[in-house]
């Protein structure tokens, strides 16, 4: 709105105004509140007087402002609240075509293609990506490619703020479907046709929107194993028994896995498949002999142990540095970080060269 940022009170005390203690607010009267986000920061005015103006937090991003919390012993009758992010304010990105994606190579296999698990309204991860581990040089160069995976809202407006991301940014996958945590495993299989059919990538990764990827170390790890067929790398777990608590999240009745402990599997915040799994995958998929799960993770090492009974030699990498609950120095992936950590971390990295933790 052009308001530049003062720090000059502008109005004069209204007499109604019994005690220092409720300025700016009069007591049993009703006021007006408005809270504007101006060219250098913030605006308060009450009752249309300028009463303060402030500078943003250093380092604060606009676009990780989604709210307003409003506390105090006053009694609020009423909200009204216009232009609460969904998205950015394309006009104000500086350096959009930065974060816009890199153009698919032609007739060039990938060495990594990365699928990132996400859901409409989480553009705040989503940009706190694009912002970080999305601009490690093997990402801008086109040897490896990033997609986020996202199903639809059920809130018109979301799914309008989603197109125009869409449009703008251009690596969003839109799945067919409402987002639903039981429909995730769909997402895997699109990954992998994506992968190995949209592009033909060497190996084919699967994370989620609020993991950090070291993708120079992913590619390291992998480059240094040297194992082209048959790899799952990734956090393996090999004696994981199904949850039969019907409260858990995780719950698995007999019906849906009989066998009382899963085979290896990779912890999903972060885990890779060579191309031939992933060829499998879609293979199985297109014929309809694909068994389903609705732990994404466990599926995909179902699907491997399935293929190692038909023949398939299967190389198992048990990467200690895939951080599923969370975060540890000298991390490969560390999951659950916010936006806010996660640009902490690519800071650190850059400044420092090394994985250290923000919290």
């Amino acid at each position: 709105d052009d308001l530049k940022q003062c720090s000059e009170k502008v109005g004069k005390r209204d007499n109604r105004t019994t005690s220092k203690r409720y300025f700016p607010f009069k007591l049993g009267y009703l006021s007006v509140m408005t809270l504007r986000v101006g060219e250098e920061g913030f605006h308060m005015t009450v009752d249309g007087k300028q009463i303060t103006s402030f500078a943003y937090r250093e380092g604060l991003e606009p676009w990780l402002v989604n709210e307003v919390r409003i506390f105090g012993d006053m009694n609020l009758t009423s909200v009204l609240a216009s232009g609460l992010p969904t998205s950015e304010d394309l006009e104000h990105i500086d350096d959009l075509d930065a974060l816009r994606t890199v153009p698919l190579p032609l007739h060039r296999p990938l060495d990594l293609f990365i699928g990132v698990f996400s859901t409409a309204n989480n553009f705040k991860r989503r940009m706190a990506v694009r912002r970080t581990w999305m601009q490690y040089p093997a990402v801008k160069s086109g040897t490896v490619a990033v997609r986020f995976f996202v199903g639809l809202h059920k809130n018109q407006i979301v799914n309008e703020e989603l197109w125009s991301e869409i449009q703008t940014y251009g690596d969003i996958q839109l799945m067919p479907f409402v987002d639903y945590y039981g429909l995730i495993t769909w997402k895997t299989i699109a990954i992998c046709i994506f992968g190995t059919q949209a592009v033909s990538a060497k190996y084919v990764m699967k994370t989620d929107d609020d993991a950090f990827v070291r993708v120079d170390e992913v590619l390291g790890t992998i480059s240094k194993e040297n194992v082209k067929h048959g790899l799952l790398y990734g956090l393996i777990n090999y004696d994981a028994q199904p949850h039969r608590n019907a409260d858990s999240k995780w719950y698995i009745s007999p019906e849906e896995y009989l066998e009382k402990t899963y085979p290896p599997w990779a912890h999903g915040p972060g885990y890779v498949v060579s191309n031939d799994i992933a060829k499998a995958v879609y293979t199985k998929h297109k014929e309809g002999s694909l068994r389903m799960f609705k732990l994404e993770d466990v599926a995909m090492g179902i699907w491997i142990a399935e293929m190692k009974k038909e023949g398939f030699k299967v190389y198992y990498k048990d990467e200690k540095r895939v951080y599923n609950e969370g975060c540890n120095d000298g991390f490969v992936v560390a999951h659950y970080q916010s936006p806010r950590e996660m640009l902490c971390l690519w800071q650190k990295l850059r400044a420092e060269g090394v994985a250290k933790c923000c919290n």
